[in-house]
């Protein structure tokens, strides 16, 4: 009997025993598992009591600084530092159209002239409102915004990124270029840097700022939209729906989308700088498809002189009138390069006479760039002003020869 009591006693002792070592496994593994957590999660164990949350919170708000900081790219960059210097331009303009009391299917063509006598047509005057965009160039006020922007305009209105609102006087225009110079009076005026459009990589970021709705909606926040240079160098005659067609010449081609109100805001490059004036886009629908044009800002540099000092670009003169080479002409004058134009005629006492051009020259580049129709000859000289030095490579009697001519002012009308 004691033997067996023995043995019981034996038997129990054993079973605390893996008891004993079952209870030391789990509280071992429980022990383990927020080591192996906090591991796991880049934090403390959690015997640093509160530290354990402060440093995950400065961990996750440190996370949340670096996504903010890769967000502030070059784009957001060049937005916020030319932004403040675009301009909404409101301009007021008065319309004149003439309404005649017979208009309609069953005019008849005999008594036209009788109802003109009787009812003569009537005049009424309309003032109407329209807007875009521009932006201020210096310290000075000036803005440099589109031709047809403020073309005709009795009143114009400038207003600031900051919502300040000023009256804009109109310094000078040129229709050819599309390009026109407002002023503000006021200090502290933010202004824009202005780049260097002959350095523009097609491929490269374009950014296309505007203001349309300043003055009308009085949200003063500039839009942003964002493409590539897409090409350099364009030439486009416009369509000449409102106004006489004209040739747009060595236009910048971006695919940022350019809409109406945006017309005379900068193209930007990813710099922060100024590289062109947006200027208009091919649409069918009337919306941006992608096709949108702006003046290289080289070419506005280039007639800020002209218009601060004479309120206008004087037109410069050569004196030289042009013919394209026809195969019927070539064949009389015994020429076989069709590629160039002939001098038509040469106007006494002009640049180019006293350079030494003569009729029946041929001019086969201006500056280097190859011509070989009216249009080139006119998209060369666009860009030519007065006291400018164009270099004609021309070919009398098979020879070739180089006339410099300086460009004068042309007095005539």
């Amino acid at each position: 009997m004691k033997g067996l009591y023995t043995i019981g006693i034996f038997l129990l002792g054993i079973a605390f025993g893996l008891a004993g070592v079952g209870v030391m496994s789990i509280l071992g593994h429980q022990s383990t598992f927020p080591v192996l957590g906090a591991s796991a999660l880049g934090q403390v164990p959690p015997e640093s009591g509160a530290e354990a949350d402060e440093g995950g919170a400065a961990a996750a708000v440190e996370g949340i600084d670096d996504i903010t900081a890769s967000r502030v790219n070059a784009i957001v960059r060049a937005a916020r530092e030319v932004g403040p210097a675009v301009v909404s331009i409101s301009v007021i303009q008065t319309r004149i159209y003439t309404v005649s009391p017979f208009t309609g299917p069953f005019r008849d063509p005999y008594f036209d002239q009788l109802w003109r006598d009787l009812f003569p047509p009537r005049r009424y005057r309309e003032q109407i409102t329209s807007q875009g965009s521009g932006v201020i160039i210096d310290s000075d006020g000036h803005v440099l915004t589109n031709d047809h922007v403020v073309h005709g305009a009795e009143e114009i209105k400038v207003t600031l990124a900051d919502g300040r609102v000023f009256d804009g006087e109109l310094i000078g225009t040129d229709p050819y270029l599309d390009l026109a110079l407002v002023k503000i009076q006021s200090e502290d005026i933010p202004h824009a840097r202005l780049g260097d459009s002959e350095r523009l990589i097609i491929g490269e970021w374009a950014i296309a700022i505007g203001n349309p709705f300043a003055y009308f909606l009085e949200d003063t926040q500039p839009t942003v939209t964002v493409g590539v240079i897409s090409a350099l160098h364009r030439a486009i005659k416009s369509s000449g729906r409102s106004r006489e067609p004209q040739i747009y010449a060595d236009m910048i081609q971006t695919d940022a989308a350019i809409n109406p109100g945006n017309s005379g805001g900068p193209l930007v490059n990813a710099a922060g700088e100024v590289i062109g004036i947006n200027t208009f886009i091919f649409t069918a629908g009337g919306g941006s498809e992608g096709v949108g044009f702006a003046r290289p800002i080289n070419a506005a540099k280039k007639i800020l002189g002209e218009l601060k000092e004479y309120g206008r670009v004087r037109v410069a003169w050569l004196g030289i009138r042009v013919q394209e080479l026809t195969p019927l002409l070539a064949e009389s004058l015994e020429i076989d390069n069709l590629d160039g134009l002939l001098v038509a005629n040469i106007e006494q006492g002009s640049p180019a006479e006293g350079a030494g051009v003569r009729r029946g020259d041929i001019i086969r580049t201006i500056d280097g760039e190859p011509v070989a129709s009216f249009t080139d000859w006119q998209v060369a000289l666009l860009t030519v002003r007065v006291g400018d030095t164009v270099d004609l490579a021309l070919e009398r009697d098979g020879r070739g020869r180089v006339a410099s001519i300086k460009a004068a002012e042309f007095k005539g009308d």
